[in-house]
């Protein structure tokens, strides 16, 4: 099964709506909150240029979608 990655922030509602809807399909995911985890941020960073958007989703290395129906929370750098 291919691994999915879902970088967010505890303050983006489109994060939590993205995360609800993955849970409602049964896709398993491993999530990162990129304000608490200075690695997962980096990471984040490498993979999407900014102004970097959440949600992303990741699959297998590869972002394969950014934002959630057509909205995302940008986020600064630290």
């Amino acid at each position: 099964m291919p691994e999915l990655e879902l970088y967010g922030t505890a303050a983006c509602p489109y994060t939590q709506e993205l995360r609800e809807s993955l849970e409602w399909k049964g896709r398993e995911f491993t999530e990162f909150d990129i304000e608490l985890d200075a690695e997962a941020r980096v990471r984040l960073q490498a993979l999407a240029p900014p102004p970097w958007t959440v949600p992303i989703l990741v699959q297998d290395g590869k972002v394969i979608q950014v934002g959630w129906q057509g909205r995302g929370c940008i986020v600064g750098e630290k």
